[in-house]
């Protein structure tokens, strides 16, 4: 089996072919009229979770800031759960179905710049996730001792497979409250940091609060017979607490492991600046499944051993040298938790920058060439086979490449500034820039031009928007070289470095045939930049 399969499927969004697009999808993936009115404030969400059933019960009450005028309003839920009532200001309010959206007939007159709540009530057996994280829900297991192991993984499919809410990724909600019931012998985690914990005979519940804009994949219970350990680090904004939560057979392989998380934050500051979430936390969670970017509460399931479950996904040897789920995943804090996709069709912003952020480990930690062998053996992984970026408003995402392709672009426009420390402050700028908001690709790739003062339309349009590599086609004679690209789109004239007679030179071609005059017969092309070539 390829090594990209077991990237391109990560989060749960399969890869399929060409396909029709159906109403639901359009009222999931798209910002509706019954969305667009009212702006997310806060969510108070609490579940019962009943591992023995597998069932859970609740309610969510959502405190929102009406935009517009409006009697109608769509909440989402995913079949077979069911939405038992719905109240306003203590009013029951009646709604209808469309599949899993949800249209609430409001009774109470919606005032432009007013604040009004909706108390959603709610229970049923969620979809149960088979191949979790690859696709989403529920995973009921149990630990080696036979205890209930629960955790909950939702990225594409949507956190409405769990509980009602606004589920679209374009409005986060500002801040947040989560309360788990659970069995009294097992512990919750979730996002955010633990306020108290409530002893209600057979089963406790466990309040976390969460202080910053949090997208609803990111929100996750997490139950089992966990033991805690934790540290201090001392970040560019101060103290910065780190909690492990692992099963209790585990501590001592996690207290061995984890030591990589001061490392990934050490050098994700650097590259990215400060953590974008200190008042929440920092959270590694042991869960049944591989793991995913949960925010301040990122779950980890990677058998305490470096690598992909112990692969190089690099072939090179350095994709052994770190905790694959550690790093990508906590990677994930700067972009998908801090920078956040408006669309699922831009997913590529999350996955290759957070693929890019490997190597920046890497070249930290281990050097820059290091980082730029680990990144350039992941090409092996890509399939070139749809666009990175996807259809907007159906909720779909671009091809898997977006791992590792993305981060090779980045890879290669980190030459094309030809300056390591501008680079790092051009990173380190999106995420004070886009601080805590959802974005669109035009929005990054316009920053990406702006602060590396060079027109990259045609960059991004070629590698984001097409299939086709660029290919360089050239011809040697005696000290002179022939060449142009062949496989772009129009306007792409991307430079590139070649070395020549031990010395290094720029080429500039287009789609015209161009002649250069060499100081050898001998050329190397520079593999950071990710182009083909073809010599005739």
């Amino acid at each position: 089996m390829k090594q990209i399969f077991f990237i391109a499927f990560f989060l749960g969004l399969s890869i399929s072919s060409a396909q029709e697009f159906t109403r639901q999808d359009t009222l999931r993936g798209s910002i509706t009229p019954e969305r667009a009115w009212w702006d997310l404030n806060h969510y108070d969400l609490t579940v019962k979770v009943e591992p023995s059933k597998k069932f859970i019960s609740g309610y969510n009450v959502i405190r929102y800031k009406v935009l517009n005028e409006a009697k109608t309003l769509q909440i989402d839920l995913q079949k077979p759960m069911k939405i038992e009532s719905v109240e306003q200001d203590g009013k029951k309010l009646k709604f209808t179905s469309e599949g899993n959206a949800h249209f609430i007939k409001l009774k109470k007159k919606q005032v432009p710049g007013e604040f009004n709540q909706l108390k959603i009530t709610y229970s049923g057996y969620p979809r149960e996730a088979i191949r979790a994280p690859w696709d989403g829900g529920f995973s009921w297991k149990e630990d080696p001792n036979g205890n209930p192991f629960v955790a909950t993984s939702c990225q594409g499919l949507g956190a409405s497979v769990w509980w009602p809410n606004k589920d679209h990724m374009y409005d986060e909600v500002d801040s947040m409250r989560i309360s788990a019931t659970v069995p009294k012998d097992l512990m919750d985690i979730s996002n955010g940091r633990l306020e108290s914990v409530e002893d209600n005979g057979d089963f406790k519940t466990y309040n976390w609060v969460v202080k910053n804009p949090i997208n609803n994949y990111g929100v996750n219970v997490n139950i089992g017979n966990y033991t805690h350990f934790g540290e201090i680090y001392q970040g560019e904004n101060g103290p910065l607490q780190l909690d492990y939560y692992v099963l209790t057979d585990n501590l001592e392989k996690a207290k061995k492991q984890f030591v990589q998380t001061p490392m990934m934050i050490r050098a994700f500051e650097h590259w990215f600046g400060p953590y974008p979430f200190y008042e929440d936390g920092f959270k590694l969670v042991e869960v049944p499944y591989l793991g995913m970017e949960h925010q301040s509460s990122v779950t980890y399931g990677n058998k305490f051993e470096n690598g992909y479950l112990g692969r190089d996904l690099s072939g090179t040897g350095w994709g052994l040298r770190f905790d694959f789920i550690i790093i990508h995943e906590a990677g994930h804090e700067w972009f998908a938790n801090n920078i956040t996709y408006k669309d699922i069709a831009d997913m590529w912003v999350h996955e290759g920058f957070t693929a890019y952020s490997e190597n920046l480990y890497l070249d930290y930690h281990f050097g820059k060439k290091a980082s730029a062998e680990y990144v350039i053996g992941t090409r092996a992984n890509i399939q070139n086979d749809r666009p990175i970026i996807g259809p907007y408003g159906v909720n779909k995402s671009g091809s898997g490449d977006m791992y590792y392709k993305g981060a090779n672009v980045l890879h290669t426009l980190r030459q094309l500034v030809e300056d390591d420390e501008k680079w790092r402050q051009i990173l380190r700028g999106l995420n004070k820039e886009f601080y805590h908001q959802t974005v669109t690709s035009a929005q990054i790739e316009n920053y990406l031009s702006e602060k590396s003062g060079k027109d990259l339309s045609a960059f991004f349009d070629q590698y984001l928007r097409t299939t086709m590599i660029p290919t360089l086609e050239y011809k040697i004679d005696g000290e002179t070289i022939c060449f142009r690209y062949v496989d772009i789109v129009e306007g792409f004239d991307m430079p590139i470095k070649i070395v020549v007679g031990g010395s290094e030179k720029w080429l500039f071609p287009n789609a015209t045939w161009k002649t250069e005059e060499l100081s050898g017969t001998e050329v190397d092309f520079d593999k950071n930049f990710y182009i083909e070539t073809k010599k005739l």
